[in-house]
């Protein structure tokens, strides 16, 4: 049957009206989906066989993808209410050119692996970032007692991500269970971009016995990100964040509960990881190194990888007529690779850079550290090559003290410019030579002793081997890549070994000594429990300064069976070194702190660990131990002693060779081909 004109236009209307009618309904679904489902489900229903792009299988770098785009994480800590907290983790996309979201901004920078490698990276942002500096009296770092905090200010370092209030965990959890790696994705909400779909999140747990934090490491062919400056407290609001610092656990509850009259300092919620469980992740670290693929093979890689098969199958050695076996996790190891270095490590020193920054070191003070080893890097004509090309290691010889000392602006409260001057020095570096761009930074190195070094470098040289004094694990210090910078106080320039021993053991008539100022919250709370309250713990606020009381200081630690090396405002502290130079048994009272040359050293066979809670115990933890072992402790401070000696000329397992040993066998562990 024939329908008139009209009524087949009509009939042509409603169908278009229902056209447009569904259209609307499933733009209002997909609209729906996308608010109310992970954006990763809403992709997957959009691709052929659910299958969603993504950059780790993908030939196309990120700027194809989202050019002029940065990625922003803003992380937040993990527990296990976080798929019903609001307040989950978010990945941003956010043009360049817009301001900065929370203060927090990862920028993507192709010379740390870049789209060519499988570079992977530790994304972690530190909510704590505080930065406060105070004025500095020179003369207390050289002529005075010596003192790792006398420098303008204090950083909390970056690097892991810390939290208040965090439930107690049961203490008989071991390591390995507490560190429980997710490979499920992270949920995000509100769903803004597509960009998680593109990158290939680890959520990683990181817990102690005691305590738990979570950091978000990211895996991606992204190069590594830099997290922007954050705005930072003023001194008095991070002193009092210092002082108001909670500490929930059972263990921790004497110093928690016990405010501290003269001030009010309470110990800040911080993990304890213990040296048992530093070692397990250092072992882990090595099965899973995180070094980038190098974008082209060298020769260097081949003779470093043929020296690391001979290092992990050394002939085996009990007794040696220079070292002594029992201060070593392993001796042979140490031995074979102490000599493979000899005969193998070739270092090439970068001389662009100006004075003072660069090329001129500070051998005087509590940073003599950073300040000799580049004197005799720079002067040692054994290790050292005029051609890049025939390089293992490369070395940026810069001073982290001077940097300071030179760049930072008096009361700003921010580094700002000290990084920035540290990234355009990179960038001309990445931009002259191919070295950097080859391996990401993996096999480049910088010793720094100033505090603030962690965080002056995480952003642009956080893929590099750090030799740092300031190493602290729950702040960024990477176990297996980064080393232990030992800080050494040096007197004398020209005489690094004046006043270098003690008294034998039985004429040391003093049980306990420790003399600094009162920085930090540790050290208000140790004297408050020892400061002239027993005849034999000679702890003091301070000894004045000037030559006389410098030399009461010394002659204190000669005359001492242990001293107590207290941390300050980090963890690091130049009394580790002088007790053992003045052959007095160190007492290590800093949670975290990865002591200098873990990597070969066993530090527990020469020196006493005690944790910062103990405090009040300290007295009858060190009378219980028997006279036999204090004993055979302060022999083997004697034989340990050579590894911490600066000479004039360098001297084989002196401090000089143990640092660059320490950076060359992590460079073994850690080095990755393709």
């Amino acid at each position: 049957m024939d329908f008139p004109l009209d009524h087949q236009k009509i009939c042509q209307i409603d169908t278009r009206r229902l056209l447009f009618l569904m259209t609307i309904i499933a733009s209002f679904v997909l609209l729906f989906q996308f608010l109310s489902i992970p954006y990763g489900n809403v992709l997957q229903s959009l691709f052929a066989s659910g299958k969603v792009p993504s950059i780790g299988t993908s030939d196309q770098s990120a700027d194809e993808f989202f050019p002029n785009s940065e990625v922003i994480f803003a992380v937040v800590p993990f527990n296990n209410s976080i798929l019903s907290n609001s307040s989950v983790s978010r990945v941003l996309v956010r043009n360049i050119n817009e301001s900065v979201l929370g203060g927090i901004t990862n920028q993507v920078d192709d010379r740390n692996g870049g789209p060519y490698g499988n570079s992977e990276v530790n994304v972690k942002v530190d909510l704590e970032n505080e930065f406060s500096p105070v004025e500095e009296d020179e003369s207390s770092s050289i002529d005075s007692i010596p003192d790792e905090a006398s420098e303008p200010g204090h950083i909390s370092q970056a690097g892991h991500v810390s939290f208040d209030n965090v439930q107690n965990e049961d203490n008989a959890l071991t390591l390995e269970r507490n560190r429980i790696e997710y490979n499920d994705s992270i949920p995000f909400a509100p769903a803004l971009s597509p960009v998680a779909s593109l990158m290939n999140l680890t959520l990683q747990r990181n817990m102690d016995t005691n305590l738990t934090t979570s950091v978000i490491s990211g895996t991606s062919n992204l190069s590594s990100f830099g997290e922007q400056e954050k705005t930072t407290l003023s001194k008095d609001k991070k002193l009092e964040a210092k002082r108001t610092g909670q500490v929930t656990s059972k263990n921790n509850s004497i110093l928690s509960t016990h405010s501290i009259e003269k001030g009010g300092f309470d110990k800040p919620l911080k993990p304890v990881m213990s040296l048992s469980e530093m070692n397990l992740l250092l072992q882990k670290s090595r099965a899973s190194s995180r070094s980038m693929i190098p974008r082209w093979s060298s020769v260097r890689d081949q003779e470093i990888l043929s020296a690391k098969l001979q290092i992990e199958n050394p002939p085996i050695i009990k007794t040696d007529r220079e070292l002594y076996a029992p201060l070593f996790w392993n001796i042979s190891m140490f031995k074979r690779s102490h000599e493979l270095m000899e005969r193998t490590l070739k270092v090439y020193t970068y001389r662009e850079g100006a004075r003072p920054i660069f090329h001129q070191p500070e051998t005087k003070g509590i940073y003599a550290s950073e300040g000799w080893f580049m004197k005799q890097m720079e002067g040692n004509r054994k290790y050292s090559v005029k051609d890049p090309r025939k390089a293992h290691l490369f070395y940026f010889p810069f001073s982290t003290r001077r940097l300071e000392q030179f760049l930072y602006v008096p009361n700003s409260h921010s580094h700002k410019n000290l990084i920035e001057h540290l990234k355009n020095y990179l960038d001309s570096i990445s931009a002259k030579y191919p070295f950097w761009n080859r391996t990401g930074g993996a096999d480049h190195f910088l010793v720094g002793c100033h505090d603030w070094t962690p965080a002056e470098t995480k952003q642009y040289m956080g893929s590099c081997i750090r030799a740092l004094c300031n190493a602290d694990v729950n702040e960024g210090f990477a176990l297996g890549k980064d080393v232990s910078l030992p800080e050494t106080n040096v007197r004398a320039a020209k005489d690094p070994l004046r006043d270098l021993g003690g008294k034998p053991p039985s004429k040391r008539q003093i049980l306990a000594f420790f003399a600094g100022s009162m920085h930090g919250y540790l050290r208000p709370i140790l004297l408050q429990y020892w400061e002239n309250k027993d005849p034999d713990m000679k702890i003091y606020s301070h000894m004045g300064r000037g030559k006389t009381n410098r030399g009461d200081y010394v002659q204190h630690m000669k005359n001492s069976k242990y001293c107590i090396c207290a941390k300050g405002f980090e963890v690091n502290s130049p009394r580790v070194v002088e007790a053992i130079f003045y052959e007095c048994v160190p007492v290590i009272i800093s949670d975290n702190f990865v002591p200098p040359f873990f990597e070969v050293l066993n530090w527990e066979t020469f020196a006493v660990f005690i944790p910062e809670k103990d405090i009040p115990n300290l007295k009858n933890i060190l009378l219980s131990i028997p006279e036999e072992k204090y004993q055979k402790l302060q022999m083997r401070v004697k034989r340990v002693q050579q590894h911490f000696l600066w000479h004039t000329k360098p001297v084989k397992y002196d401090i000089f060779h143990m640092i660059l040993h320490s950076i060359w066998y992590n460079r073994v562990f850690q080095i990755k081909t393709r």
